[in-house]
């Protein structure tokens, strides 16, 4: 047997450094997103005992309590806010985003200690927000925090980013697969499939953590789930259509309201407290809204919750957490969205077992179903909803109808609004996201100043067998194909010519290269911006377009390579980055 020469030193640093520290890297910032949401946990729990006494028990306390408290936690946030870190204020999500597209994943060290005391105070004292959203914020800065120690360059530093996200996601639901999609599908949008593994390792580690530490448990656990007959499914398209109208529902209202705040005078570290005010009066009627609100979905899900009772509570959790978030609180909507989704699907399955004859529907199945379809609706991640709810049940039955509810609601967002919940915030602050890429600063980007000339071309009558070898000889297989005049034809790839290459030899010998272009092709004109040539990829996934005259749409002066494109991007973003305030990485920053 020949024997297999051993790698040499050079290489085996080299895999060392490719593959061994990313690994490393991943496995810490696991471990300690990990302990970041355990002591988020924590808090949570010392912030209820303290501020509640018995947070299961809010109707014994007096009204005053129920007003005042919430109160003086939203003043307690507000000078937080205003006084040392302004981007705690809503979401954390949008926060890692803007980060991730623009900030070169840096996120200031003060973030992972004042996001986790100022979210669990207003948590604890009866805000109406989630704790995903802030612990995914935790988690980014940490695996920020550990890139900056470790000098990562910037795509190494955004890839751990996600890692710490993911992590924090992962430990919070103790469902790893979820906590990955979170990341993937809503943080990082180009990222390469050897990445993945990295973004895995952290989710498993941070969820071991977790089980570590808070044992084997699922935030939100149901009975049962059962599809008893495919005649459901319709049902559950139904409540999807429903789920995406109450997703707008929600966006409209978390974005609407500060307009009417900033009418409120007053200083914006007052507003909070005014914000938790008006919420402690709605708990002095429907006391449910209060909190998180895992309780209530838990009675959902377990069939406890009347149809009358979750309609009020659909409307009831919509107007508090809008009124908490626009108010300037810190706080998440992905626990929100899953409350609402709970109580729609209990008034759909409840209304479904009244007027359809379908032996054996439950309310409870549709709660389920229902959480996802909203999550799916508000964040336009449905892999992340469906892969949610199934790391809660286990259960192989529940994924073809949250299917089928999690694509309709993500069209009707889709369709009648266009962006996310994290991304319409960001649209608010002046930030527009393409596929995790901030594209407003292209805008004065022109498509002349980054193109290609127009060197390598063919004519329509060009032989099929010239073209082949043309395709083969050339570094970049793409052509634009011409006509007599000189004028755009079309275009022709290896894609357009796959089908004949199969059985070359049977191919007509007159086959011409007009034969096997796409003609009509989607072209850019070279005074049009970047942000216009963003859009085109994005969208059609093109690696290349033809660049044509301002006067003459037929006339090709060039062609924009989808890699010119992110290079200039990228600089621009550097160049930016050199020339700017970026904040020092100091204890007190």
């Amino acid at each position: 047997m020949k024997k297999i020469p051993r790698p040499d030193r050079d290489r085996a640093a080299t895999v060392m450094r490719e593959v061994g520290l990313p690994i490393l890297t991943s496995i810490v910032i696991g471990v300690v997103a990990g302990l970041g949401a355990v002591l988020f946990h924590f808090l949570l729990r010392l912030g209820s005992i303290v501020l509640w006494t018995t947070p299961e028990e809010l109707s014994l306390l007096p009204a005053w309590a129920r007003l005042l408290i919430p109160a003086s936690a939203g003043l307690f946030a507000g000078i937080v806010i205003s006084k040392w870190a302004p981007e705690l204020k809503g979401p954390g999500v949008p926060h890692v985003m803007k980060a991730l597209a623009i900030g070169g994943g840096r996120i200031r060290h003060r973030v992972t200690t004042l996001k986790a005391i100022v979210t669990s105070t207003l948590i604890s004292a009866g805000a109406s927000v989630g704790r995903e959203g802030p612990i995914v914020q935790i988690g980014a800065s940490i695996g920020s925090t550990i890139s900056h120690l470790l000098s990562l360059n910037l795509e190494k530093r955004r890839l751990a980013v996600a890692c710490g996200a993911a992590a924090g996601m992962a430990a919070t639901f103790q469902a790893p697969i979820a906590g990955t999609m979170f990341a993937v599908e809503i943080l990082l949008f180009d990222l390469e499939v050897a990445s993945m593994s990295n973004i895995v390792i952290s989710a498993v580690i941070g969820t071991v953590v977790a089980r570590q530490i808070l044992g084997a448990r699922a935030t939100i656990h149901p009975a049962s789930f059962a599809l008893v007959s495919h005649w459901e499914l319709l049902i559950y398209l139904v409540l999807g259509l429903a789920a995406g109208v109450a997703s707008l529902m929600l966006i409209w209202s978390l974005f609407k309201l500060p307009r009417l705040w900033r009418k409120v005078p007053g200083p914006e570290w007052l507003k909070p407290c005014l914000g938790g005010l008006l919420v402690g009066l709605m708990g002095l009627l429907t006391p449910q809204v209060l909190g998180v609100g895992y309780g209530e979905i838990l009675k959902a899900l377990n069939g406890h919750v009347l149809v009358s009772v979750a309609l009020v509570l659909f409307l009831a959790k919509i107007a508090a957490t809008s009124i908490c978030i626009s108010s300037g609180m810190s706080g998440g909507i992905f626990a929100p969205s899953l409350f609402i989704g709970a109580m729609l699907g209990t008034v759909v399955g409840s209304l479904a077992v009244k007027f359809l004859p379908i032996p054996g529907v439950n309310p409870a199945y549709y709660a389920l179903v229902g959480m996802g379809a909203v999550v799916s609706g508000t964040t336009l991640a449905p892999m992340t909803a469906v892969l949610t709810i199934f790391e809660l049940t286990y259960t192989y039955q529940v994924i073809l109808p949250l299917m089928v509810a999690c694509i309709p609601s993500l069209l009707v967002v889709r369709l009648l609004h266009g962006y996310s919940v994290y991304e319409t915030k960001l649209l608010m602050e002046g930030v527009r996201l393409v596929r995790g890429h901030e594209v407003n600063r292209l805008r004065d980007m022109r498509v002349s100043e980054f193109m290609s000339p127009l060197t390598e071309f063919v004519r329509v009558d060009t032989p099929f067998c010239q073209l082949v070898d043309l395709l083969e000889e050339s570094s970049f297989p793409h052509f634009v194909v011409l006509d007599e005049d000189g004028k755009l034809a079309g275009v022709v790839t290896v894609r357009d010519i796959r089908r004949y290459l199969v059985h070359r030899e049977a191919c007509p010998p007159d086959l011409k290269t007009a034969d096997v272009m796409t003609p009509n092709p989607v072209t850019i004109r070279e005074d049009d911006n970047l942000e216009t040539a963003f859009n085109i990829f994005a969208e059609k996934g093109f690696s290349f377009l033809p660049v044509v005259s301002a006067s003459n749409p037929r006339e090709v002066v060039g062609i924009l390579k989808e890699s010119d494109f992110l290079n200039a991007y990228h600089e621009r973003l550097v160049k930016e980055r050199a020339f700017s305030n970026i904040p020092t990485f100091d204890i007190l920053k």
